[in-house]
C-alpha cells in the first residue's frame, strides 16, 4: 500500500526565509515528486522568489542534489541560494 502524500521538512535560508518569516516550513507533495518541485511551491507562494530560480542548489538529507531527486516521506529539503557576504 502506498501513501497518498510526502510530507518534508524545508529548511529557509536568506531570501526564502525572509519570504515567509519562518525558517522552516512542512510541505506535502504527491508520491514521486521531485526535489525541484519544492522550489515550484515556493515561487508560486512568493513570486519575488522568481529570481532565484536558476541560482539555488538543492540539499536533501545533508547531502547536494540534483533538482530531479525524489522526495521521500520525512525528508529534510534544504534551498541554497547564493550567499554574499564576508
Amino acid at each position: 500500500m502506498s501513501e497518498s502524500t510526502v510530507t518534508v521538512t524545508v529548511k529557509l535560508f536568506a531570501a526564502y526565509q525572509e519570504a515567509y518569516g519562518v525558517p522552516e516550513l512542512a510541505l506535502k507533495f504527491p508520491p514521486q515528486t521531485s526535489v525541484s518541485a519544492v522550489l515550484d511551491t515556493l515561487i508560486t507562494e512568493h513570486p519575488e522568489l522568481e529570481q532565484w530560480r536558476n541560482l539555488t542548489r538543492f540539499g536533501l538529507n545533508l547531502q547536494f542534489v540534483e533538482p530531479d531527486a525524489i522526495l521521500q516521506d520525512g525528508d529534510e529539503v534544504v534551498l541554497i541560494p547564493p550567499v554574499s557576504g564576508g
